[in-house]
């Protein structure tokens, strides 16, 4: 109890005398670790405005959990979905349930047109599949990611290596990435898919662990069946970290 009132202490302190440019990761890191996630959410907006917040969301097999939480929290928050051209018909008729069920504020983004259509008349994601995830998914969402200071994301760190050496906050070249889930295990977010009564992505009861474009998904535990028989485990928004783009 004392460690949670010393930090709710050091928390009062600086807000009210820092501004965020001057805040650095470790003390961020210092200041988020310790709470749980759904506090966590909740101070981000003591220390941002609500339009320097970027929130995505894939519509994906965990994606509810974040949505919700965020949406209790902050209901007015934007959700930017990246719309490659290339999701399940399941993924895009989930995005709507759900932002149905939370009412959420959905906005989509889209690549630029005649390089998606070069990316589908040539099959890029055969060929040149990092190619094809930067032109219709990390490309994008560049203008987005310039317009905000801090960006949500729902990574957790038991789903893959490379995000089980990541922090709550971590730095990717202008932008902060949060990531309030990180330490949460899969036993917690199924308990709150199962308390909150929020409804699974339809394509889990086929196997699917996890859900990108149709081309480069595959069924599978967790993410085994995403990028398979590739070198890689990510599409490319979250690596990167320390590196400007």
């Amino acid at each position: 109890m004392m460690t949670f009132e010393l930090n709710n202490s050091r928390i009062a302190e600086t807000t009210k005398t820092t501004q965020w440019q001057d805040i650095s990761v470790e003390l961020l890191n210092d200041i988020f670790t310790p709470l749980p996630f759904q506090e966590r959410i909740r101070l981000l907006y003591k220390y941002f405005r609500e339009d320097d917040v970027l929130l995505t969301s894939s519509f994906g097999t965990t994606s509810a959990f974040l949505l919700y939480w965020v949406n209790e929290v902050r209901p007015t928050q934007t959700i930017h979905f990246i719309d490659t051209t290339y999701h399940f018909s399941e993924t895009i008729a989930y995005k709507e349930k759900l932002t149905a069920l939370l009412g959420l504020k959905v906005v989509e983004v889209l690549p630029e047109p005649a390089q998606n259509a070069l990316t589908r008349d040539e099959r890029w994601w055969q060929e040149h599949p990092r190619m094809c995830c930067s032109i219709n998914k990390v490309v994008p969402l560049e203008s987005v990611k310039a317009a905000h200071k801090v960006w949500i994301s729902g990574l957790m760190s038991y789903q893959t290596e490379f995000r089980s050496h990541l922090r709550v906050f971590e730095r990717q070249g202008d932008i902060l990435k949060f990531h309030p889930l990180i330490d949460v295990d899969e036993g917690e977010l199924l308990y709150h898919f199962s308390l909150h009564n929020l409804p699974r992505h339809p394509l889990e009861e086929r196997g699917f662990g996890s859900i990108g474009c149709v081309h480069c998904t595959k069924q599978g535990e967790g993410r085994e069946g995403r990028f398979k028989g590739q070198s890689r485990t990510e599409c490319g928004l979250h690596p990167g970290y320390f590196i400007k783009k």
